[in-house]
C-alpha cells in the first residue's frame, strides 16, 4: 500500500505563478527520503516526516527528482553519497583546504621582512647561519631554480630566445653599465671618503662578476612570464664570465684574476640547467605531482632565500663590522641603487614601444642591480692578500638581496593596485 504526501499549497506558490512551468509528478521511493533529507540543503524537507519501510512515496507537487538533485547537490558530488558526510558539508572542507593553500602561496609576500630579519639575526647571533656554508649554497639556489621550472614550460624558454635584443640589453647592463658604476664608486671611495685602495678594488671587483641567480627568482616573483628571459640572461653572463671577469678586473683594478672555467660550467649545470630541466619535465609529464608540491614551494623558497642572505653575512660579519664598514656600506648601497635605477631607466628608453615595457624594465633592473657577489668574495679571498678587498663583496651579498626583494614587494603591490 502506498500513500501520497502533498506539499502544502503555499510552498509551491512561486512555482505555480509561472505558467510556463509544467512538470509531471515523479514518485520518489521512501527509502531515498532520509538520504535526500540529509544532503539536499537547497529545499527544507525536514518538515515532512519520512517513514522508511512503510512503503509510502512522496509526491513533491510536480517537482522532479532530477531538478531537486541538480539544484541542491554540490557540483561533482554524487547523490548517492553516504549521509555520514552530512555533519561537515563538502563546501566547508574545500574552503578550509583553499585557505591553507592560499596561506602557503602567500608566503612570498613576507620575503622582504624575512630577509631583514635574517640580516639582523646574522649580525646579532652569527652562529645561527654559520652552519650554512658555501657547499650548501649551490643546492639552495638550485632549489629556487627548480621552483621556477615547476611553474614554467618549455615554450616560455623558447619564447625568451626569440628576443635577442632584450638578451643583449641585459648583457650590456651586466658587463658594461655595472662595471662603469663600480669604477665610479670605487674612485669616489678613495677621493671623497679617503678609503684604502684595497676597498676600492673590492667595490670594482664586485661590479665585474656575472649576474646572480637570485635575480631570476626576484623576476619570477614580480613578473613570472619574464623569468625564463631572466634565466637566459644570467646563464649567458655566467657562462662568459670566465673570459669577461678577468678582462674587466685587469682593466679596472690592474690585476688579472683567472676564473675557473670548469668550475663555472659545473656551477651553471648544478644551479641553473639541471634544476630547471627537472622542474620542466615534472610540469610536462607529471602535472599532478606538480600540483601537489606547488603550494609548498613558496614557504620553502622564502626559507632558502633567508639562508642565502644570512649565511654570507654571518660568515663575514667581522669584515662587515670593521672600522671602514659603515663607509663601505653607504658606497655599496649607492652602487646597487644606481645599478637598479640604470637598468630600469635605460630599458624604458630602449624598449619604450614594447607592449610589455614595464615588465622588461623590472626584469632588467633586477638583472643589472643583482650580481654574483659570492663569486667576487671567493675571488677576493683567493687572489688578494689584503683582507679589506673582501669587505665590499661581503656587504654586497646582503645589500643586493635586501634591495632586490624590497623592489619585489614594492612592484608587486603597485601591480595589484593597478589591477584593482
Amino acid at each position: 500500500m502506498s500513500a501520497n504526501i502533498k506539499l502544502p499549497h503555499h510552498h509551491l506558490h512561486a512555482l505555480h505563478s509561472f505558467d510556463t512551468i509544467r512538470l509531471k509528478p515523479t514518485k520518489i521511493p521512501a527509502s531515498s527520503a532520509p538520504m535526500i533529507y540529509s544532503q539536499l540543503s537547497g529545499i527544507c524537507l525536514s518538515r515532512f516526516p519520512f517513514h522508511p519501510g512503510s512503503g509510502c512515496s512522496i509526491d513533491l507537487g510536480g517537482i522532479s527528482r532530477s531538478l531537486l538533485v541538480g539544484k541542491c547537490v554540490p557540483d561533482g558530488l554524487s547523490p548517492e553519497l553516504s549521509s555520514s558526510h552530512s555533519s561537515q558539508p563538502p563546501q566547508l572542507l574545500s574552503n578550509k583546504e583553499a585557505s591553507v593553500i592560499t596561506i602557503l602561496k602567500g608566503a612570498n609576500t613576507f620575503l622582504p621582512q624575512v630577509v631583514i630579519a635574517s640580516t639582523v639575526l646574522a649580525l646579532i647571533f652569527p652562529p645561527s647561519f654559520k652552519w650554512f656554508t658555501n657547499r650548501y649554497y649551490a643546492p639552495a639556489l638550485g632549489f629556487l631554480m627548480f621552483a621556477v621550472g615547476v611553474n614554467s614550460s618549455e615554450k616560455d624558454f623558447l619564447e625568451a630566445f626569440r628576443r635577442p635584443t632584450t638578451i643583449l640589453a641585459g648583457y650590456v647592463g651586466q658587463f658594461i653599465v655595472k662595471p662603469l658604476l663600480g669604477y665610479l664608486f670605487g674612485t669616489i671611495s678613495m677621493t671623497a671618503f679617503g678609503l684604502p685602495t684595497s676597498l676600492a678594488a673590492g667595490i670594482m671587483l664586485t661590479s665585474c662578476v656575472s649576474g646572480a641567480q637570485l635575480s631570476n627568482y626576484a623576476t619570477f616573483l614580480t613578473d613570472p612570464p619574464m623569468a625564463p628571459l631572466s634565466i637566459v640572461m644570467t646563464s649567458l653572463s655566467t657562462a662568459t664570465a670566465v673570459f669577461v671577469t678577468p678582462f674587466l678586473s685587469l682593466l679596472l683594478i690592474g690585476k688579472k684574476l683567472p676564473v675557473d672555467a670548469k668550475g663555472m660550467v659545473s656551477n651553471i649545470m648544478q644551479i641553473v640547467i639541471t634544476p630547471i630541466l627537472t622542474g620542466l619535465i615534472l610540469n610536462r609529464f607529471f602535472p599532478r605531482i606538480c600540483s601537489a608540491i606547488r603550494p609548498f614551494l613558496p614557504p620553502l623558497s622564502v626559507f632558502v632565500t633567508a639562508l642565502c642572505v644570512g649565511a654570507p653575512l654571518a660568515i663575514n660579519v667581522e669584515s662587515v663590522m670593521s672600522p671602514h664598514g659603515l663607509s663601505v656600506l653607504l658606497l655599496v648601497i649607492a652602487f646597487h641603487a644606481s645599478a637598479f635605477i640604470s637598468g630600469f631607466a635605460f630599458t624604458g628608453l630602449i624598449f619604450h614601444d614594447s607592449p610589455d615595457v614595464k615588465a622588461l624594465q623590472r626584469t632588467l633592473s633586477f638583472e643589472t642591480g643583482m650580481q654574483s657577489s659570492l663569486l667576487a668574495l671567493a675571488l677576493a679571498n683567493k687572489f688578494f692578500q689584503d683582507p679589506l678587498v673582501s669587505i665590499p663583496p661581503a656587504i654586497s651579498t646582503v645589500i643586493m638581496s635586501l634591495m632586490g626583494f624590497s623592489l619585489v614587494m614594492l612592484w608587486a603591490r603597485r601591480k595589484e593596485t593597478a589591477v584593482y
